[in-house]
């Protein structure tokens, strides 16, 4: 089984990466590419630099059960060491009989890593500047309000201390909860160039 990469950004070392791969899964074969998913997730756990996946699964019942899978590596290098690993050539042997078609994979580094793709997104390619625009105003309306909110509470704390909680909350509240929530609501507009849809279609 040959897969399709598409790489995008800077070279080996320079920062974290995420790889997103979409995958047309045979309807009579789900629960065993289920099985198959959680082993390749528990084995590389152990991986250098793996930082964990998301994985968005197609709606119940789909007749074409597509799912898309986000896997984030610290660093290109890791991500290509795990191209050329025998964990990976093994699992790609493996789910063969389990899939459709070959699957369709891009790589993204940089900013990328905070706008995770919608279910459905076919190989996204986020606009760059979109993606700073929003960035920077969710980062600037942080800033003024927890600012203010641990110059209120805390004040009494030394500045660098204070700065530290701020930005801690910040970047929780980042990652987790408000660009997921606007990549979500914007999606057409921070993906414009890719055909979203459906993941059961």
């Amino acid at each position: 089984m040959s897969d399709h990469s598409a790489s995008a950004g800077n070279g080996p070392g320079t920062g974290p990466v995420t790889t997103v791969v979409e995958r047309h899964v045979k309807a009579d074969r789900v629960d065993d590419y289920e099985e198959w998913l959680r082993r390749l997730l528990a084995d590389a756990a152990s991986l250098d630099g793996f930082q964990g996946a998301d994985i968005h699964r197609p709606q119940p019942g789909a007749p074409a059960p597509v799912y898309t899978s986000v896997f984030r590596f610290a660093t290109l290098e890791n991500l290509r060491a795990f191209e050329v690993s025998d964990l990976r050539r093994r699992y790609m042997a493996d789910v063969i009989d389990l899939v459709e078609a070959d699957a369709a994979w891009s790589t993204h580094t940089g900013l990328e890593l905070w706008f995770a793709a919608p279910p459905g997104t076919v190989v996204p390619q986020p606009v760059r500047w979109r993606m700073a625009l929003l960035l920077g105003l969710v980062v600037y309306a942080l800033v003024l309000i927890f600012g203010a909110i641990a110059g209120a509470l805390i004040p009494s704390w030394p500045f660098p201390l204070r700065l530290a909680v701020v930005i801690a909350v910040e970047i929780t509240l980042m990652t987790y909860v408000l660009l997921p929530f606007l990549t979500r609501r914007l999606a057409r507009w921070i993906f414009p160039r890719d055909v979203t849809r459906p993941a059961a279609t």
